[in-house]
Parts: structure tokens; C-alpha cells; sequence
């Protein structure tokens, strides 16, 4: 271990007179490499967190399990082990590596690297979705990731069976020293206390610009990539304000996002002798509150909506939706966002491809990006080898490469994963569009489209470069005693659509037929809006119709279906309907991060697939009146349109003789809707689902007053009548073609009597 130890203190050395970070990799057998990590941590005189499944090496403090790496996100530790012997979680190693601080240690204990990508672990388990089993888990992403761990600089490499040091890691380079100290802004509006305890300039002037927040219509964009210091300038500004006397709303997509942001808060007030509580309330929420009125305060982004204050802080914008971003910009009347440009717990970049367009609409935006890393020094070459391994900067192509993009010019192309990762930027243009379109991309999932079984990958070409990309999933086709299970109640990985409609939707035959879920569709930004989208489902459609001509496709072949699951939108739900996909569920929970209904949606290809989706959209129309009147009753009218419009269905029209004449009285005499609402929420739902009226207002009235059963004051306030007279009278003008349309012999002699 002599070796082992030297090369550790070597590395922690170097590792700490530059304030930079370094990686040993301790490559065999496991137990040899729990004592070589003991060996390492004794040497460099650290007790280390450790990620493993097991308890095992004697000198951690701490014992993390890999599924809760998320743990360490806002923690520094001089020393982080990673045990990838039972699994190699891409998230883990991610997130481990971000809470190395400066001159620490990154262990990884993995096979040797020339066996590793034949190895199968527990996070190929996860991959392994029925009915594929482990041997069908490829090994690329792993290949790909000892490959980077050879060619990167700062990475030591230890064959611990017998002790010799592949590469000892060393760069030496020469020391670097901090930088100079800042100034603190003469004429700042916050207090100078608060400045002081800025680590950086980029800090400094994050926090200066977090100032505009005082004034009404003002946004503040802080971006960087992780380990900046953006959470803690918006906890530095969030105090400032409420000692002002401002109520101060943070939110993000979970609390552990804000730690960081309400420790540096905290500590701030109490500084500043300010700090009059720092406790609970709410359902756990933490709040701090400042002498005074001031306060600053936690809430989900799903309830944060419902909520009014005075500055808005939203931590960790990028791994929300853009929709629920949206909604949030009425809760406050300034508001600040800190987005994460390359994380590795999400990267989505809905935030700055479609968000920053609505926010310079509606408020004065002041960007602040912070460059400048809090607690290593740049350029890290730990971070320069965990950006490239988990493809955390990975963008697509440069806009002029693409810009004459169109359904005429683009090539469909089968992306092969072995293939894929042999050509780095073609690799890296289609993860950065699966990045751009998803709200939440983790580095897990580029693991899952490179390794997992039931995985495919098309894409649009131009020129060679990626304009668009679709990532599907192979469902359904699961055996008896598999779909026996699912019918009573287990979860079945990997298999979305068919889980829900045999759970939820009481359906056993649902996974027989195989199905394809589109699970991300991307086009790149700067060819949106010409129908690329579209192209690339309609070439994925002809490619696996069952009736049409098919290239060999092995496993994915044949499908009966195509599928897709979504938060909806009156937007994604228009789009979808227009590819021919139909909806067949709507959700009764909204998601707690986008804030939105979920929507299910199917195109069939084959009989089995026509089946299966005649038989839920049939079902569909029967029972959604009564969700619509209940655990629906708040979702936005215009997403309610668009889905029934999607059914595709027939919706049961059965009224009676009398309620034929109440609908008819109400829409053409002095007919009164409360009498029988029943014979109206069956004409309203088949009006809605076969677009009679193709006329947004008085859909949206059908829809809020007659199957969602708003009272006709609330009806009247949503929707802007001038009174429920008025909002009266709307409704029997919106039945009138309805009655004209579907009404019986005894419905037109009742409207006769008054035409």
C-alpha cells in the first residue's frame, strides 16, 4: 500500500496548492479496494463521505446510500468515496463530485477498468425494464466513462490487486494564489454587513443586482454553473430585503434546493442582529422572519402559485417547467431566478430557450452570470473530466449550422448508441437537444438512451448535424404473470402507459399489445415552427406501422401502438391531436414540479393497437364528467378543450325526453340549466369532444360551468362576464347550435316553441 499512500499525499498536494480538486481511481477486487480506500484516506488524514450500498470502509464518516446522493448537494467535504461496485449511478458519481471542496479528494472503487462495461450491476437493473432481462443491458456508457477517466488530466489510477499506479494524476502545474479582494459598491442600497460576507466579485455584484428587486416589474436572472454561489448571493439579497420589511417567497423544486440559500439568509439576519425567528410552520416549510415585517419563506412550486409577496425567489429555475415558471410570475411583483446552466441533478434549458422571451415581456430583466468557482479554483480539471463523462455542457449545433432546416432538407436517421458514442459532437448536439426540450435531464438518462434494452433513438438531420431527436420506449408485450402483477397493484419498471391503464384504468389486457412511448421530442430552437416536429413523428410512425414498410428492427418490431405521457398544455395537447395521437387519460394529481394534469395519449398501427385505443378513449368519454366535476374541477379550461377534443371518441348522448326539453327551454326560452344539469353535461361533453363549436369562449364556459360545475359567480369572475345574468344568457346561446345539432323531435318542438 506504500505506493498507494504516496500517491495520495502526492495528489492532496498538488490538489491543495492550487485549490483545485483531483480523482484516484481504485481499480479490482472489492475488498482490496475498501483497504486501499482506507489506505488513501489515512494518508491524506481525512475521514471521507462515503456512497455505497454497503457499510465497509473503516475510516468514513459517514455512509450515504447512492439513491440519496442528493444528500451532499450544499455540502463541502475534503474527501467524497464512491463504491460503484454494486452499482455506477452517473447521478451519484455527480453529485459526489460536486461536494469535493477545493484541494480535496475524489475516490472512485470500481472492476478492473478492462472488465467494468462488461459488468452488470444494480443500476443496470434499473435498465433492465420487462421484459428484458440484465443480459440485454449494454455496457456503453460505462465504456465511454473509463475512457475519460484515462484520458483526463488530474485522475490517478490505481490497480489495487497488486498495488501499481497506473497514472499517478499528477498536472504539475504551479501554485495558484487567490485572487485580490473586491470592492463593496459606495452607493449600495443594501446594508454593507451583507456585502461583506461575499466570496467573489461575481458574488458581489449578483447580490448589487438583486437590488432592482425593491422596485415593482424588475426580474433578476443569476446564472451559473453549480458551485458559483448564485443560492447563497440570493440568500444574501432574500435577508437584505426582509429586513426592509419584505415578504420574501423562495421556491424550487424541492427544499434541500434552497439549504444553501436560507443558511446564508439566516446567518445574515442573525449578523445583523436582525434575526427575530428561524423555525417551521406550514406543513414544515421553514421560515425566517426579521425584525419587523419581513420574512422569507418556503413554499413547493405547486403551492407557491397560490401565494402573493412581495419579491419572488426561485431557486433552481431551470429544473421547472416552463409553464409552471410562468405562473409563478404573478405570485410577486419582482422577482429573481437562479438557474443552473450545467447541473447534474437537471439541466434542462427550457428556462433561457422559451422562458427568458416571456419574462423580457413582462418585467425589466437585469442578467447576472457568475463565472467564478466559490470553492475550487478554475480551471478544475475535475470538472472539465466530469462535464465531458456525464455531457453536462452538452448543447446542439450552432444556430447557423442549422438555420436552413426544413421537412424538405432533413434526413431520418436510426441513432445506434455504439455508434453514437464513437462520434463525440454528433453525441453531444443530440443529448444538448434532449437537454434543451425536458425540464429535468439528469445524467442518469444519458446511461439509460446509451444501455437500456427497451431504448431508441431517432433523429432529423441537416448537413450532418442534429435539427431533431425523439427518445422512445419500448412498452407492453409483458407476459400473464407479469401483467397479473401489474392488475394487482405492483409497479412494473419501464413499462408508463400500460401501468396506468392496467392499474389505474382496471384494464388487464392494456400491456398485451407492444407499444412505443415517445418519452422526449426535440427540435432545435432555431428551427421551431416548421413542422419538423411533426416530420420526425410521422417518419417514426411510417417506419414502425405495422402495415407499412418496415427496416429490420429486431427487438422494437413489430409495435402496435405509439404512445406519449405529458404535463398538458392547451399548446403540447393541439400539437399531439394534430399527429393523430389520441387522448385517453388525464390525471386526477398535478405533478408537484411542473404544476401540470398529466395527459396519456395513443396512435395505433395495428388491430391490437386500434383495440386498445378504441377501448380507452371510449372509456375516456364515459367517465370524464365526473373527474371533470371533481378532482379536475380546477384544471385550465383550455387544456380540458383540447383534450376532449383529442378523444376521438363518441361521448354518450342518452337524454331523456324531459331533459331534452329543459336544454332546449334553456337555450331558446325561459328554461332553467340548475333544473337538470345532467341532459347539459352530456351535450357539453359530446360538443367539446367533437368541436361543434370550434369557438374558444363558449367552450370555456361549457367547460367551467357545466362539467367542472363552477358556481355562476365563479364562472362569471374567471371567465370576465359583466354579470351572471349575462354569463346566463351566454350559456343558452352556446346550446342553441348544440340543440339544433343533436336534439331530438321532442328538443326541436321545444325550441320551436320559442324561435
Amino acid at each position: 500500500m506504500d505506493a498507494v499512500r504516496e500517491t495520495a499525499r502526492s495528489l492532496r498536494a498538488e490538489a491543495e496548492a492550487t485549490n483545485e480538486r483531483r480523482l484516484v481511481v481504485l481499480a479490482g477486487a472489492r475488498e482490496a479496494g475498501y483497504a486501499a480506500a482506507e489506505a488513501v484516506c489515512e494518508a491524506v488524514d481525512c475521514k471521507p463521505v462515503v456512497l455505497s450500498e454497503r457499510e465497509g470502509i473503516g475510516v468514513s464518516a459517514r455512509t450515504i446510500r447512492p439513491k440519496q446522493a442528493d444528500q451532499l448537494l450544499g455540502t463541502t467535504n475534503d474527501c467524497v468515496v464512491v463504491d460503484c461496485h454494486d452499482a455506477c449511478r452517473p447521478n451519484a458519481i455527480g453529485r459526489a463530485a460536486g461536494a469535493v471542496d477545493g484541494g480535496g479528494l475524489l475516490v472512485l472503487l470500481t472492476p478492473l477498468l478492462d472488465e467494468w462495461p462488461d459488468r452488470r450491476d444494480g443500476f443496470d437493473e434499473t435498465l433492465a425494464v420487462p421484459p428484458f432481462g440484465l443480459d440485454d443491458v449494454s455496457g456503453v456508457f460505462r465504456r465511454r466513462l473509463v475512457d475519460t477517466l484515462r484520458a483526463h488530466r488530474g485522475i490517478a489510477i490505481v490497480d489495487v490487486g497488486d498495488g501499481t499506479v497506473r497514472d499517478d494524476g499528477l498536472t504539475n502545474p504551479s501554485p495558484r494564489f487567490a485572487s485580490e479582494g473586491f470592492d463593496i459598491p459606495e452607493d449600495a442600497a443594501f446594508p454593507r454587513a451583507v456585502y461583506e460576507r461575499c466570496l467573489t466579485a461575481d458574488q458581489r455584484d449578483a447580490v448589487e443586482a438583486c437590488e432592482n428587486l425593491r422596485e415593482k416589474g424588475q426580474a433578476v436572472v443569476l446564472e451559473a454553473d453549480r458551485g458559483r454561489g448564485k443560492s447563497s448571493a440570493a440568500g444574501l439579497a432574500a435577508a437584505a430585503l426582509a429586513t426592509e420589511g419584505r415578504d420574501v417567497l423562495v421556491t424550487a423544486p424541492s427544499y434541500r434546493n434552497t439549504a444553501e440559500l436560507f443558511e446564508r439568509a439566516s446567518e445574515t439576519l442573525d449578523g445583523l442582529d436582525c434575526l427575530a425567528a428561524d423555525a417551521r410552520e406550514g406543513k414544515g416549510h421553514p421560515e425566517l422572519r426579521a425584525e419587523g415585517e419581513g420574512r422569507i419563506r418556503y413554499r413547493k412550486p405547486a403551492d407557491a402559485v397560490e401565494e402573493s409577496a412581495d419579491v419572488l425567489v426561485v431557486d433552481e429555475a431551470a429544473a421547472l417547467s416552463v409553464r409552471m415558471l410562468e405562473s409563478l410570475l404573478s405570485v410577486a411583483p419582482s422577482a429573481c431566478f437562479a438557474t443552473t446552466v450545467h447541473g447534474y441533478e437537471g439541466a434542462g434549458r427550457g428556462f433561457d430557450v422559451r422562458f427568458r422571451g416571456r419574462l423580457d415581456e413582462s418585467h425589466e430583466v437585469t442578467l447576472q452570470r457568475l463565472s467564478d468557482p466559490i470553492r475550487y479554483a478554475a480551471p478544475d480539471p475535475i470538472e472539465t473530466w466530469l462535464f465531458r463523462a456525464l455531457l453536462l455542457d452538452a448543447s446542439p449545433p450552432a444556430d447557423q449550422l442549422v438555420a436552413d432546416a426544413t421537412p424538405d432538407s432533413v434526413a431520418y436517421e436510426r441513432l445506434d448508441p455504439a455508434e453514437l458514442v464513437e462520434d463525440e459532437p454528433r453525441l453531444r448536439e443530440t443529448f444538448g437537444l434532449l437537454v434543451n426540450a425536458h425540464y429535468r435531464t439528469e445524467p442518469d438518462d444519458l446511461a439509460r438512451l446509451l444501455d437500456a434494452p427497451n431504448i431508441a433513438l431517432r433523429a432529423l438531420t441537416h448537413g450532418g448535424h442534429v435539427v431533431a431527436v425523439a427518445l422512445l420506449a419500448r412498452e407492453g408485450g409483458l407476459s400473464d404473470e407479469t401483467r397479473e402483477d401489474m392488475y394487482e397493484g405492483a409497479r412494473v419498471r419501464g413499462n408508463m402507459l400500460p401501468d396506468v391503464l392496467t392499474s389505474q384504468l382496471r384494464d388487464i389486457d392494456a400491456a398485451v399489445p407492444v407499444g412505443l412511448r415517445v418519452m422526449r421530442i426535440a427540435t432545435h430552437h432555431a428551427v421551431r415552427s416548421r413542422g419538423l416536429g411533426s416530420h420526425l413523428l410521422g417518419a417514426i410512425e411510417a417506419e414502425f406501422d405495422a402495415d407499412g414498410a418496415r427496416s429490420p428492427l429486431g427487438r422494437f418490431d413489430p409495435v402496435d401502438y405509439l404512445g406519449v405521457g405529458y404535463g398538458a398544455t392547451p399548446e403540447l395537447l393541439a400539437f399531439w391531436a394534430t399527429n393523430d395521437y389520441a387522448t385517453v387519460h388525464l390525471s386526477t394529481t398535478r405533478n408537484d414540479t411542473s404544476g401540470e394534469y398529466s395527459a396519456l395519449m395513443l396512435q395505433p398501427l395495428s388491430d391490437a393497437g386500434e383495440a386498445l385505443t378504441d377501448r380507452h378513449t371510449s372509456w375516456f368519454c364515459r367517465r370524464v364528467p365526473d373527474v371533470l366535476a371533481d378532482a379536475l374541477d380546477d384544471a385550465d379550461p383550455d387544456m380540458v378543450r383540447e383534450a376532449l377534443r383529442a378523444a376521438d371518441g363518441e361521448a354518450p348522448l342518452s337524454l331523456t325526453d324531459d331533459e331534452w326539453r329543459v336544454v332546449a327551454s334553456a337555450a331558446y326560452g325561459p328554461g332553467l340549466y340548475d333544473i337538470a344539469p345532467s341532459g347539459f353535461r352530456q351535450v357539453a361533453l359530446r360538443a367539446l369532444v367533437d368541436g361543434a363549436l370550434d369557438a374558444p369562449t363558449p367552450e370555456r364556459l361549457l367547460v367551467r360551468r357545466v362539467l367542472q360545475t363552477w358556481s355562476w359567480g365563479e364562472t362569471t369572475d374567471d371567465l370576465g362576464y359583466v354579470s351572471e345574468r349575462e354569463c346566463m344568457r351566454a350559456l343558452g346561446d352556446a346550446v342553441q347550435p348544440l340543440v339544433d345539432r343533436y336534439g331530438n323531435d321532442i328538443a326541436d318542438a321545444e325550441a320551436d316553441r320559442y324561435r
